[in-house]
């Protein structure tokens, strides 16, 4: 049943429920914000996701295959079918939140579709940055299905009615690849959990956080800091730990995955934080930003929209052991201000972005919805 134009019946479709990262923190802000909207997802493990207990999620037929939960790479073939399958016709504005399928939910033409992109699926349109689709254990799979899938997900966005983008650099691939404008909406980051400590507590390690993942260049930062010597905790886990391990030395330290209020400490304390990868935005280096540290990163990708150079880290210029090192070797821990940079990390917020969230689609419901 149809609700008034004053308070119209919502859906959230999100990915899949398999994994706490970014697109599900995004998530969870939106169900804050619409906590009575059901979400509908390919797969959920209630075992491994927390914070979505008042939620009321609805996951596809693919919820009754063994293995999915524990093994996403053999979602990806059947994630168009399953989203098509959903029926969603009872609701008035449908928000998706998506890297691959959820924007392909069908929709009655009265229906609006908001669709919070966080990339267009990079291992189908841009393989030179994320190579998932040709390595790994799977590979043979992600190739097989590749080409259909650019060819689903190109129709696929033409579902969609409005696009938001999580940073000015996804908008612009948004208009590549979706041959559609977006509106920028950055991610939320938990800034009030991130706090930074007297200058007197800071260590002298590096720090670095991230999946252990071949896309995430988890081996550039090994590397240079095995030629510069600087200490460096990395925090976080995945199928190239013991690659990186092999090769890492003494001055390294695998720490394992953190959360929380002990992630915070780490932030905190470091000199720095190293960002290497290639992000769509990157909510790691704001959560740095937010505990005042200052963050060396490579200077492409939604990056370079939150830090800002000389003022709340450096940037360096090749996605190469050598330049990271250089750039190591020429910090300056004294050069920045740890109140200048948690002051640019909070305009990243939590509570910026739903406000921002219900501004759009109330407008959107106000001008498109029923007369």
């Amino acid at each position: 049943m149809k609700q008034s134009r004053e308070n119209p019946n919502i859906a959230l479709v999100h990915e899949w429920l398999t994994v706490v990262a970014g697109g599900e923190k995004v998530l969870k802000a939106l169900a804050e914000i619409y906590p009575k909207a059901p979400i509908y997802t390919s797969v959920y493990d209630e075992r491994k996701v927390t914070g979505f207990e008042k939620s009321t999620i609805i996951p596809s037929f693919l919820q009754n295959i063994p293995l999915l939960k524990s093994h996403r790479e053999f979602l990806v073939p059947f994630v168009p079918f399953a989203f098509e399958q959903f029926d969603l016709s009872k609701y008035d504005v449908v928000i998706s939140s998506t890297t691959v399928g959820a924007k392909g939910v069908l929709t009655k033409p009265g229906t609006i579709h908001i669709c919070y992109c966080h990339t267009p699926t990079r291992y189908i349109w841009e393989p030179h940055v994320d190579p998932r689709a040709s390595q790994g254990k799977f590979g043979w799979l992600r190739r097989k299905v590749s080409h259909k899938l650019r060819i689903w997900d190109r129709v696929a966005a033409d579902r969609v009615d409005f696009f938001l983008a999580n940073s000015r650099y996804v908008a612009n691939r948004i208009k590549k690849y979706y041959k559609r404008d977006a509106m920028v909406v950055y991610p939320p980051v938990d800034v009030e959990l991130f706090k930074p400590v007297p200058a007197s507590q800071i260590g002298d390690y590096f720090l670095f956080v991230s999946r252990l993942v071949d896309y995430k260049r988890c081996d550039i930062v090994v590397e240079a800091f095995n030629q510069t010597g600087h200490k460096l905790k990395i925090i976080g886990g995945g199928p190239e730990e013991q690659k990186l391990k092999s090769i890492a030395k003494s001055n390294i330290e695998f720490l394992g995955p953190k959360y929380g209020e002990d992630l915070r400490d780490y932030f905190a304390r470091a000199k720095a934080f190293v960002f290497v990868a290639e992000e769509d935005f990157g909510i790691v280096p704001v959560e740095a930003m937010a505990c005042g540290r200052p963050v060396i990163a490579y200077c492409q990708g939604g990056v370079k929209e939150s830090v800002i150079p000389g003022i709340t880290g450096m940037i360096f210029q090749e996605q190469t052991p050598e330049s990271l090192a250089l750039a190591i070797k020429h910090f300056e821990v004294a050069d920045y201000d740890p109140i200048q940079i948690r002051q640019q990390a909070e305009k990243f917020s939590t509570e910026r972005f739903k406000a921002e969230i219900v501004k759009i689609v109330d407008q959107i419901w106000r001008e498109k919805g029923p007369r």
